[in-house]
């Protein structure tokens, strides 16, 4: 991959020393950092409680369970993208098993290139995830906006003796003319009446 300045945190799950010296390799530190590696079902999870990762790879079999349902589980419940690997004789019966969770399934052995390939798919999806989050992020934003926006607006038509439109126009008006966003001034609205009715209480 060429330099840039996003790079992808990874979850290794494996206890193949072999492998994870293999998988290591083609994570380089400009596109992939940081990297933690842990050996058991029971570690992964407790990492992804802790933390986020962009990338979750799955060695199966683990110690302690078999990987599968972690590698499931982790798709489920985070934003990550997760990668598979399990021996080729069960490759079929995971990969149906995994494919509705979006789980990427590799059959090892397996190569460098294609390890490397799905990496970058992996981070393409969580690209694709990333830009979701911002949209969901954005649209719930709107959303605690426009329920500000109303408070203050009914509170002007019950404490005013202003119509909608009214409310509705002053609150456009100061927020123009102090060149704010109309949620702050809904908030300082809904501040001055909360303040006023502290006073007579």
């Amino acid at each position: 991959m060429t330099f840039r300045e996003q790079t992808y945190s990874v979850l290794l799950v494996s206890s193949a020393e072999k492998l994870n010296d293999s998988i290591l390799a083609l994570l380089p530190g400009t596109d992939y950092y940081p990297v933690t590696v842990v050996r058991s079902d029971s570690a992964a999870r407790r990492r992804l409680l802790e933390q986020e990762f962009d990338l979750v790879i799955v060695n199966a079999p683990l110690p302690d369970e078999f990987g599968a349902r972690l590698a499931m589980d982790a798709c489920q419940d985070t934003q990550s993208g997760v990668l598979l690997l399990v021996k080729r004789e069960i490759y079929d019966e995971v990969y149906d098993q995994a494919l509705l969770s979006g789980v990427v399934v590799l059959a090892k052995p397996t190569s460098a290139q294609l390890v490397g390939q799905s990496l970058r798919a992996l981070c393409a999806i969580r690209e694709r995830l990333r830009r979701r989050e911002e949209r969901t992020a954005t649209l719930e934003e709107k959303v605690t906006q426009l329920r500000l926006v109303n408070r203050a607006k009914w509170l002007l038509i019950e404490r005013e003796g202003l119509t909608e439109p009214e409310a509705h126009r002053q609150i456009e008006k100061t927020a123009m003319d102090r060149r704010l966003p109309k949620d702050q001034i809904a908030r300082e609205i809904i501040g001055r009446y909360a303040a006023s009715a502290s006073e007579q209480s």
